[in-house]
């Protein structure tokens, strides 16, 4: 990306309004954003110059009567590639994606450590991997997104903490430069999933919503306003260590009766072996009792229902959210459907008011989409101005939602095998 295109504010403005909104005419550029026409035409020119714009033929005129019809500005999607990575305790998922987001090539690598230096060894061959499966990528890849569960400094590029990889104070976004030699940005794994949502997903066309992941922890990403919230230390919007459980269960992070510490992948396995006596008893298993009609497993993901559905409800309380999105990872999702109907009366039950008419959509999301989001935090790195809000996404309407949904990451990316 040339470092002088989104120097402005109304560069930036005029930018992401066509990548998430696009094609659209300068004329309505200037209508969402309140920019004058000329400063639109100004910003529009170094992109279509460098080649990140350009100029669909004229489909509609300014106004009845008006002159000559305007050409819609659309993104040229391969003009510039990132890479995203999603970071668990077992292995590394990465994608490559166009200016849009949509995934172009996946590939995934087990973690035989989850030490700093063993983690970003393998990052290093997994990205090398992505970028060789195309000459392109290699040439118009400067960019790596990093996805990573915990409490993540992505000002600073640190991941402070991380329980599943057990990692404290790591600079992350260091190493991973020196290793790759890409332009490396960090941040949390919902927050990362919550900004591709935004931009290019089911949070398109909402100033406010949250987006709500199940599966080995209860994660939760804010946008109020247009802006993802992050809070002053990072961590907002951390809804698994709400205490729902009373006393009980500790949970890892040192508190008692969190959300994460009844519905997380482990403690909810651990409780299904408890009720069914069945030691061995693994996920798959005990999603397939419940389902099965097995009443005491499926007691155990109804509490979870019913934890998740009292954090939701205080969560939507707190801010009144336009819709929440719950997705996760597998078997995340995949139990959703034993628990839905409790979470959905829990919620009902706690949510105030009109907050109880938020609406909740089920989005399934494969780890590559996780990596996906990891990609749209390095897109949004690039071409927005640091602390600036997606402008005008609550004026754009269906015709803008539409539009972003080629680029809403539904094809599946070309997978590399060895």
């Amino acid at each position: 990306m040339h470092p002088r295109l989104t120097s402005t504010p109304a560069a930036a403005t005029v930018f992401t309004m066509v990548l998430t909104q696009g094609p659209v005419s300068r004329v309505e550029i200037a209508k969402r954003s309140g920019l004058s026409s000329a400063a639109v035409t100004k910003a529009a020119r170094p992109f279509i110059e460098a080649g990140y714009l350009e100029e669909l033929e004229a489909t509609e005129r300014t106004a009845p009567g008006a002159g000559r019809p305007a050409s819609p500005l659309s993104i040229r999607p391969e003009r510039e590639f990132f890479c995203g990575v999603k970071i668990t305790h077992e292995e590394l998922i990465g994608v490559v994606t166009d200016l849009r987001a949509q995934p172009l090539v996946s590939a995934h690598r087990p973690l035989a450590t989850t030490s700093a230096e063993g983690v970003v060894s393998a990052l290093a061959e997994l990205v090398a991997e992505l970028l060789a499966a195309d000459p392109a990528y290699g040439e118009r890849c400067h960019a790596l997104g990093l996805a990573v569960s915990g409490d993540v400094d992505k000002a600073h590029g640190v991941v402070r903490y991380s329980p599943f990889l057990q990692w404290h104070q790591v600079p992350l976004a260091r190493l991973a430069a020196e290793a790759t030699g890409l332009i490396v940005t960090i941040d949390n794994d919902v927050k990362s999933l919550t900004v591709a949502e935004q931009w290019f997903g089911d949070g398109v066309g909402t100033s406010s919503f949250a987006l709500v992941t199940v599966g080995v922890g209860i994660g939760c990403g804010l946008v109020v306003n247009d802006r993802v919230v992050a809070g002053a230390h990072g961590v907002a919007g951390e809804i698994g260590h709400i205490p729902v459980g009373r006393d009980e269960p500790e949970c890892h992070c040192g508190g008692r009766g969190c959300v994460e510490a009844i519905a997380g992948t482990a403690p909810l396995l651990a409780a299904a072996r408890a009720a069914s006596g069945d030691a061995s008893l693994t996920v798959e298993a005990a999603i397939d009792a419940a389902h099965a009609g097995d009443p005491a497993v499926r007691e155990v993901f109804a509490r979870a229902g019913h934890a998740i559905g009292l954090a939701m409800a205080a969560m939507a309380n707190l801010f009144g959210p336009e819709r929440i999105i719950v997705t996760g990872d597998v078997p995340g999702l995949a139990s959703y459907g034993l628990f839905e109907e409790q979470l959905n009366r829990s919620f009902a039950a706690q949510a105030f008011g009109a907050a109880a008419d938020c609406r909740l959509l089920l989005r399934p999301r494969s780890f590559e989409q996780w990596a996906r989001g990891a990609a749209a935090v390095a897109i949004q790195q690039h071409f927005t101005l640091e602390g600036a809000p997606l402008p005008g996404l609550r004026s754009a309407g269906s015709e803008a939602t539409g539009a972003t949904r080629e680029g809403s990451g539904s094809q599946r990316p070309r997978r590399l095998t060895k």
